[in-house]
């Protein structure tokens, strides 16, 4: 693979960040149209546009219209096989509610496929990881402790 692979598929994991911090739900499920969300045991609990957009707008608290958050997805190693790239990556996300200061809210990895066609490289399946929660009762709408065993927050 060459350098404009790999700096395609780090350009989709910052712009899921930049959709995901502008509350654009229609973008970041155009971004997972051909997609799954994947739980790590590998239950699905979204795929395609429709559904990954749904995820979205019924889970995150907005102020504003901005979920007042910043992703941030660093670490990330790239793996080929052919037209399949697979990438581990590890995230963060801040968040600084009205009156609140700005503090780290979760963390974790992303277990990325991706499949590249003539129009270029597209996300095929995103798997959430966490590894430590801060508190999420100002950015979702729901408690990871509400959910579904194996389900991952979107």
């Amino acid at each position: 693979m060459t350098a404009d692979d790999d700096r395609a598929i780090r350009n989709l994991l910052a712009i899921y960040c930049e959709l995901m911090d502008a509350a654009d739900w229609v973008g970041v499920g155009a971004l997972f149209a051909a997609a799954e969300l994947t739980a790590e045991n590998g239950d699905v609990f979204a795929a395609g546009a429709a559904e990954v957009q749904a995820r979205y707008e019924r889970g995150t608290r907005l102020y504003d219209g901005s979920p007042r958050t910043r992703h941030l997805t660093a670490n990330s190693v790239i793996d080929y096989d052919g037209d399949t790239a697979t990438v581990r990556s590890s995230y963060v996300v801040f968040q600084q509610p009205p009156g609140a200061a700005i503090a780290p809210i979760i963390t974790g990895r992303y277990r990325d496929t991706f499949h590249r066609n003539s129009s270029g490289w597209r996300f095929a399946r995103r798997t959430f990881l966490v590894d430590h929660v801060g508190d999420l009762s100002q950015h979702l709408t729901y408690s990871l402790t509400d959910l579904p065993t194996g389900e991952e927050p979107g």
